[in-house]
């Protein structure tokens, strides 16, 4: 019986940890503005993709679509719009995710939007995508945690039409260089 007690308490610290929770930066700039009724904020949790994971598909890139779904733990969106304070934003979030705990993956200039793209690995794995996104008036920090396959996530957001995701199909075999 203490067996299986440990084993529980280890399972429970271990998931209350986070294997794949948010980091630190990010999850402190979406606390801090959250509440702040200027910004949209989007959240999906693990159980609204394991929802999605249930649905039956026809097509082989769908069932590569669901399978990548099926590993994320978590997605956040917080964004600004038509706004003044735009470009603060965007180097506040760039100075919070440019930090150690992130790497670099792909800057993109897109007429006066800039967006870049970091990820967090642990064992190997991509275990975040971060991208921020700043222009003249429009603000966004995306975060997607759990474990990452790029390119589905690029085929997810084209499906979804999430702004900026499709520019992670220029990425080339960044798993494989990894390893």
């Amino acid at each position: 019986m203490k067996k299986i007690v440990v084993i529980l308490i280890v399972i429970v610290m271990t998931v209350a940890t986070g294997v794949y929770a948010q980091g630190e930066a990010v999850s402190k700039f979406f606390a801090k503005y959250a509440a702040d009724e200027s910004f949209t904020t989007a959240t999906i949790s693990s159980k609204m993709f394991s929802l999605i994971t249930n649905m039956d598909v026809q097509t082989p890139e769908d069932k590569e679509i669901v399978d990548a779904i099926s590993k994320l733990k978590g997605l956040k969106v917080l964004g600004k719009e038509n706004s003044s304070d735009a470009r603060a934003l965007y180097k506040e979030a760039y100075a919070l995710v440019s930090s150690k705990e992130y790497e670099e993956l792909m800057s993109v200039r897109d007429k006066d939007k800039d967006m870049k793209f970091y990820i967090r690995e642990a064992g190997g794995k991509i275990n975040e995508l971060i991208m921020v996104m700043g222009g003249a008036d429009d603000f966004m920090l995306l975060s997607i945690f759990g474990e990452i396959d790029l390119k589905a996530i690029s085929r997810i957001g084209r499906k979804m039409e999430v702004n900026g995701l499709e520019q992670l199909e220029k990425i080339h075999g960044h798993e494989k260089k990894k390893n």
